[in-house]
């Protein structure tokens, strides 16, 4: 039988492998919750980590250090029992919840123009600082997934992400039709900066079996802005540095929330080996992507979260049996996870029950 690293490299890389993969991302609240319904914990009372738990073939080790222009800034601007408004790096507040999982509220931006971001941000980002990268937790998850056998993986955010978090929404889509030339100076900036510092972290820490990259392209009802935008703006700067990370023989897989199937050529283009996670409840169908796809890309996800929710047993089973063997019948790789997260509205039971039944049936 083939061991995790095995099994995704093979999924993610190319060749195959014995069987589909398993993987998911749980709400730390979740997390919580299910320990009330009998979830292990440890000696305190914590939820055990899940991806030891439920024998998950891929584990994060890794990767994220500070990418905004001034490192190590928090500031609070206004806070209650319940959340908390901080501006970051980049000029920007945000609303966080402390007590449950949420995206954070965009509340103000500084950097509203090139001038903003030529005068106060962009100098910081032009030099390597080893200051911002965790060399020495990367190096011990690293070592310890790889003791589990686990297929690790490093991931970040990377330009259309942070562009959100520092200039916003309003600005950012502005600036997308208005100003691309301060849309390609940043993303050329960017693109330098992280793969000097993923250069320094692969250097010190050592290489990783893959790299995930964390960008929402979507919404509930398609893409943010148009795919010529993406085309002409974005994707030269995701293709060079998916061959940035193939130089290392690295494979990459695309994470992107919300209704992505317009993006499906660029993606494949861009030469990302695998994409996640296919949310349903956007539009997006992994059967049909595998369909028109399968011989380009591996696939993470697509499983309706909705459905994980709605604690029908018969509807759990019947989704489930359909992406896999669905997945059978196109010869695609796969790898079984939630087409978004798993929220506090799934049951812990629910969940194991599903996990029973992809295992029944996750033999190619």
């Amino acid at each position: 039988m083939q061991t995790s690293k095995e099994v995704i490299g093979g999924l993610v890389g190319g060749q195959g492998a014995e069987r589909m993969g398993l993987f998911e991302s749980i709400w730390w609240d979740t997390l919580e919750k299910w320990v009330a319904e009998g979830y292990p914990a440890d000696d305190e009372g914590k939820a055990v980590p899940p991806g030891d738990y439920f024998g998950y073939d891929m584990a994060s080790s890794g990767g994220w250090f500070d990418a905004l222009p001034v490192r190590d800034f928090s500031e609070v601007v206004e806070e209650t029992e319940d959340w908390d408004i901080k501006r970051n790096g980049a000029g920007a507040a945000l609303k966080y919840w402390k007590n449950k999982s949420g995206t954070p509220e965009h509340i103000d931006f500084l950097m509203k123009s090139r001038e903003v971001w030529e005068r106060d941000y962009r100098s910081h980002l032009l030099e390597v600082d080893p200051k911002r990268v965790d060399l020495e937790e990367a190096r011990r998850a690293l070592e310890t997934n790889r003791g589990k056998g686990k297929w690790s993986f490093m991931g970040h955010l990377f330009i259309w992400e942070n562009m959100r978090r520092s200039m916003g929404d309003y600005t950012m889509y502005q600036s997308l039709l208005l100003d691309p030339g301060w849309i390609h100076d940043y993303n050329r900036v960017y693109t330098d900066f992280f793969k000097a510092h993923y250069q320094l972290l692969f250097r010190e820490a050592g290489l990783p079996d893959g790299v995930w990259m964390y960008e929402d392209l979507g919404y509930k009802n398609g893409l943010f802005c148009s795919p010529k935008v993406l085309e002409d703006l974005i994707f030269p700067y995701f293709a060079e540095m998916v061959d940035f990370f193939h130089s290392y023989d690295l494979p990459v897989v695309l994470h992107s929330c919300g209704g992505v199937r317009e993006a499906l050529p660029l993606i494949v283009d861009a030469g990302f080996d695998g994409l996640n996670p296919m949310e349903a409840k956007a539009g997006c169908d992994v059967l049909e992507f595998a369909r028109e796809y399968g011989d380009r890309l591996a696939f993470i996800g697509g499983m309706d979260a909705r459905i994980f929710e709605s604690g029908d047993r018969h509807a759990i089973r019947d989704e489930v049996l359909r992406l896999t063997g669905g997945m059978k019948s196109l010869g695609a790789r796969y790898v079984f996870a939630s087409d978004h997260s798993l929220s506090t509205n799934v049951s812990y039971d629910d969940y194991r029950y599903a996990l029973e039944v992809f295992r029944e049936n996750m033999l190619y």
